[in-house]
């Protein structure tokens, strides 16, 4: 919970939440995300798991990264990073670890990631470490007051021995 402050600055700014699946939400909203966090991280079967991203200078909290899981052995990733520190490889870093464990620890056999049209770099992140594009998501998510579609990505167990 001392990380509250971090996490509200994330999901509280406009230029991050434009990009993600929610409208930028207050404080409290925050503590009441990583409460959630906190109870899922404890339920048994456990079907989230979330991961901070800390800044490299301190243990600021500048992201966070979470897979859940849904259906047989798949799962769907989901990231998002202070704007203030995009563009340093923190997405990618963390993408990739949370990635790992999910088919190594987990056992995963397939990992999505629905990512609106708009966001290229985002997008430029998944391909860049193997997903693949497998259609349009018509009218996916209820954001901002409208309602948006989302590209969706895939990367396979199977994708990565290639």
């Amino acid at each position: 919970m001392d990380d509250a402050d971090d996490c509200a600055a994330i999901i509280g700014d406009d230029r991050v939440t434009t990009f993600m699946s929610f409208d930028s939400r207050p404080h409290e909203a925050a503590v009441a995300l990583m409460e959630q966090a906190a109870e899922l991280a404890s339920a048994e079967p456990r079907t989230e798991f979330y991961m901070g991203i800390t800044s490299h200078d301190d243990d600021t909290v500048i992201g966070f990264i979470r897979l859940a899981l849904s259906g047989v052995k798949a799962a769907k990733l989901g990231y998002a990073i202070h704007a203030d520190h995009w563009h340093h490889g923190y997405a990618s870093d963390a993408a990739s670890t949370m990635i790992d464990f999910g088919f190594e620890t987990l056992g995963l056999h397939r990992i999505t990631a629905a990512i609106g049209p708009i966001n290229k770099r985002s997008i430029s992140l998944v391909e860049r470490i193997g997903f693949r594009y497998e259609g349009l998501l018509r009218d996916h998510v209820f954001t901002n007051g409208a309602w948006r579609d989302s590209e969706l990505y895939s990367l396979l167990e199977t994708d990565r021995a290639e």
